[in-house]
C-alpha cells in the first residue's frame, strides 16, 4: 500500500552543493514546496547557519525567521526550509546586508554580497533576460539573446562558467547548442536552455563574485596551489 509523500530527508541523499558534513546527524532539513526544485535550491536554514554564521543552533534560526528579519526578493519569509534559488536576493534589513545566490564553477551555490542599488532588482530568464524591480514587481529593462553577449551557464557540467557567445548551432530536434568562450580563451558548449545573459552593451547588470567564474583545469589548479604555497614559504 502507498504511504504518501515522504516528509524526511536523509543527510546522505542531500544535494552535493549543500556541502553538509556526513557526521552531522542522520537527517537533514527537507525543502518546502516552492518555486525551486529540491535539487536546485538552497534552504534559508543552511544560509543562516552554515554560510553566514548568524546562528549556531536550530532554535536560533527559527527565532531569527519568526522575528521577520529575513527577506527573499523583497518578501518576508518565515519558513526555515524555504527553497531559495539561483539569482534570488536574500536581504537582512537589521544588518543592512543583501546577498545574491550565484553558482561557482563547480556547480555549488555561492553567496555574493551586494550594494544598495543592486539589491533592488533581480534578473530572470524568459529566453531573453529581463530586469525586474523587486518593489513594484515590474519589468524595467531587458537584454536580447544575441551572439557576442556575455552569458552565464546555469546547468550542465559547465554550470557557473561565464563567457561570450560565439555561435549558435541548431540540431534536428528540440535542442540547440551554444558555443561560448571565456576570458582565458577556453571554448565550451552547452544547451540553449542552460544560458542566461548578464551584460547589456559593455556594462554588466550584476556584479560578479571573486574569480569571475573562470574554470581551471585540474593541472592548472595544482600549479596555482603550488605557486601560492611557494609564495607563502618564501
Amino acid at each position: 500500500m502507498a504511504r504518501g509523500l515522504k516528509k524526511h530527508l536523509k543527510r546522505l541523499n542531500t544535494p552535493k552543493h549543500w556541502i553538509l558534513d556526513k557526521l552531522g546527524g542522520t537527517f537533514a532539513p527537507k525543502p518546502s514546496s516552492g518555486l525551486q526544485k529540491s535539487k536546485k535550491c538552497f534552504l534559508l536554514i543552511i544560509i543562516l547557519q552554515k554560510r553566514l554564521n548568524y546562528a549556531l543552533k536550530y532554535r536560533e534560526v527559527i527565532s531569527i525567521l519568526t522575528q521577520q528579519q529575513v527577506l527573499v526578493d523583497g518578501k518576508v519569509r518565515t519558513d526555515k526550509t524555504y527553497p531559495a534559488g539561483f539569482m534570488n536576493v536574500v536581504s537582512i534589513p537589521k544588518t543592512n546586508e543583501s546577498f545574491r545566490l550565484f553558482y561557482d564553477t563547480k556547480g555549488r551555490f555561492r553567496i555574493h554580497s551586494l550594494g544598495d542599488e543592486e539589491s533592488k532588482f533581480k534578473i530572470c530568464k524568459a529566453n531573453d533576460t529581463i530586469k525586474m524591480d523587486l518593489e513594484s514587481n515590474k519589468t524595467v529593462d531587458f537584454i536580447k539573446f544575441d551572439i557576442g553577449n556575455v552569458v552565464m551557464v546555469t546547468g550542465g557540467r559547465n554550470k557557473g562558467r561565464i563567457g561570450v557567445i560565439k555561435n549558435r548551432e541548431k540540431h534536428k530536434g528540440r535542442f540547440e547548442t551554444v558555443h561560448i568562450q571565456d576570458v582565458l580563451g577556453h571554448e565550451f558548449d552547452t544547451c540553449l536552455g542552460n544560458v542566461l545573459t548578464l551584460v547589456k552593451g559593455t556594462k554588466p547588470w550584476v556584479s560578479l563574485p571573486k574569480g569571475k567564474s573562470i574554470k581551471f583545469f585540474i593541472i592548472e589548479e595544482v600549479w596555482k596551489r603550488l605557486a601560492t604555497q611557494s609564495a607563502t614559504t618564501a
